[in-house]
């Protein structure tokens, strides 16, 4: 027998997924202000538009023990007051199937805004945000889809690894290099190794990114295959701390997570000195392997 939310958690996180690709942008500031004129909070006028949007406004568990824990409206300085966005400026840039830009969320267009939150009951809440107003943010698309952006999201999931960040620190994935951005202004920070396998992802990332950074001098790119550079390398460039951020989400990144955990135990198998390894949205892949494992597949 399945947990008690099990069926509940897989509703609302078929709903959220449906809403987030095809009408993130449903809720629009003037519906949002007029229920808000009735007397109810703006964040509240847009948790019941985007309850009946997810088709759950007339379940009050539903709305009580999920939409009630997951959605917030953000303040924009989460994005404008960031250290990264205050220091790096993005120009329009094209290589080859890359482009990097700027892009913007609309008034009360809804995204994830943090890992999965998984209670001691048993739920699995997406948690949700918006803005109230229009708010841009920086990004690089891969023939025309999101790959590498800094957005709430990317900013609350990488808290706990920039906290754990320390010494020699290696980051698997270079990204818009927003970790190695935020762990390289850490003192305790003496060097962040970025190992990238895309030459132009590197490319891009040294030649209009990295000279903004205000302590460039800590940052080493290594131009590698993550779990080679793992399995050959690691233990001699005698790393204190690994973050590994290879994905674009959790489908993607679920074999990724498998391969880098099994490469990880093998380390730690072999050798007696083994640095800490975190891994980027981990609550979330788990959760989503433990539902494969449900289902059989």
């Amino acid at each position: 027998m399945g947990a008690p939310y099990d069926e509940m958690n897989l509703q609302m996180l078929e709903r959220v997924s449906h809403y987030l690709n095809r009408c993130p942008r449903f809720i629009t500031r003037e519906d949002a202000e007029e229920i808000a004129s009735c007397g109810v909070s703006r964040e509240e006028a847009a948790r019941m538009l985007l309850g009946e949007a997810l088709g759950i406004a007339d379940s009050r568990a539903m709305m009580e023990r999920y939409l009630r824990e997951s959605f917030r409206i953000l303040d924009a300085r989460v994005i404008t007051e960031n250290p990264y966005v205050k220091a790096v400026t993005f120009p329009e840039v094209r290589a080859g199937g890359w482009t990097m830009t700027t892009l913007s969320y609309a008034p009360y267009e809804v995204f994830v805004r943090d890992d999965l939150l998984c209670l001691p009951d048993g739920r699995e809440i997406p948690q949700l945000g918006c803005f109230d107003r229009e708010v841009a943010y920086p990004a690089v698309l891969q023939d025309g889809r999101e790959w590498m952006t800094v957005t709430p999201n990317e900013i609350a999931t990488m808290e706990a690894a920039v906290r754990a960040a320390r010494g020699h620190t290696v980051a698997m994935g270079l990204g818009l290099g927003y970790y190695a951005f935020m762990a390289g202004m850490k003192e305790e920070v003496s060097q962040v190794t970025v190992v990238e396998r895309d030459a132009q992802v590197i490319a891009l990332f040294t030649r209009y990114i990295l000279p903004q950074f205000p302590h460039r001098e800590k940052i080493c790119i290594v131009q590698a295959d993550a779990f080679d550079y793992v399995r050959r390398q690691l233990l001699q460039d005698r790393a204190d701390y690994v973050f590994a951020d290879l994905w674009h989400d959790v489908a993607d990144g679920a074999p990724l997570y498998m391969g880098m955990k099994a490469a990880e135990a093998q380390l730690r198998a072999q050798h007696a000195i083994v640095p800490p390894f975190g891994y980027w949205i981990e609550t979330s892949i788990r959760s989503f392997l433990d539902g494969l494992a449900r289902d059989g597949n």
